[in-house]
């Protein structure tokens, strides 16, 4: 879509998270046409008229993500407008965060030449176009400290999980070990956090351990701190 110089444009922009491997992975799309043409961008698009913007990021990540509805937790990041951000005008982009547990190999979208997850360490070298290493350093940032104080974190997993799995989110989101016994008695102690079921998770060579699901609470009272405390 061409822009004019006198009008302002919004549109969206994605960052989608996951956990793979055990490694926090963004999804990249590399941009087919101009401007950045050959670079790695977070997926995005102009908000199309009569279309609101959760509708629009919906349509991003079905066209660009191969994701559907269903699949993720969406939230708005923040707003990004300086007149500079893009070449092509002045655009402003509402910037979203989705989350996800063990989502799928994407498949190329028509207006893209490549896409695919990236372990955010992967990133330390590539130059993302915009101001797109902006937008996924606030969205990262957004997803480790809303780990601290609400339920946000069992969105990475599936339905059931162990109080293992569940530290094994926080760790790889944070980016830091976490002692175990004091994280099991936290999360479980947590009213709202964590319902414990009737069963065990299949035998690895230790004792079984215990399935928990998400109690359905939003908050985390006291907090989860990064800090330990």
């Amino acid at each position: 879509m061409a822009t004019s110089s006198s009008e302002i444009h919004v549109a969206v922009d994605l960052t989608v998270l996951t956990l793979r491997d055990g490694a926090l992975n963004v999804l990249l799309i590399q941009r087919e046409d101009e401007p950045h043409r050959g670079a790695w961008a977070l997926p995005g698009g102009f908000v199309q008229f009569g279309e609101d913007l959760d509708g629009a990021a919906y349509r991003v990540l079905a066209d660009e993500a191969s994701l559907g509805s269903g699949a993720v937790h969406l939230e708005q990041v923040r707003t990004f407008g300086a007149p500079g951000r893009d070449p092509r005008g002045h655009v402003v982009s509402v910037a979203f965060m989705a989350l996800g547990a063990d989502l799928p190999d994407p498949r190329r979208g028509e207006d893209v030449a490549d896409v695919r997850w990236w372990a955010l360490e992967e990133l330390a070298e590539v130059q993302l176009a915009f101001d797109h290493a902006t937008v996924l350093e606030c969205a990262v940032e957004r997803a480790r400290s809303k780990l601290e104080y609400t339920t946000l974190a069992a969105t990475f997993l599936p339905e059931e999980f162990t109080v293992s799995q569940l530290r094994g989110v926080y760790e790889s989101v944070w980016g830091s070990t976490l002692d175990a016994g004091n994280f099991h008695r936290k999360a479980t102690r947590t009213e709202g956090f964590l319902e414990e079921l009737d069963r065990h998770a299949a035998p690895t060579g230790g004792r079984p351990a215990r399935l928990y699901r998400a109690a359905g609470g939003t908050a985390l009272m006291p907090p989860l701190l990064r800090a330990g405390d």
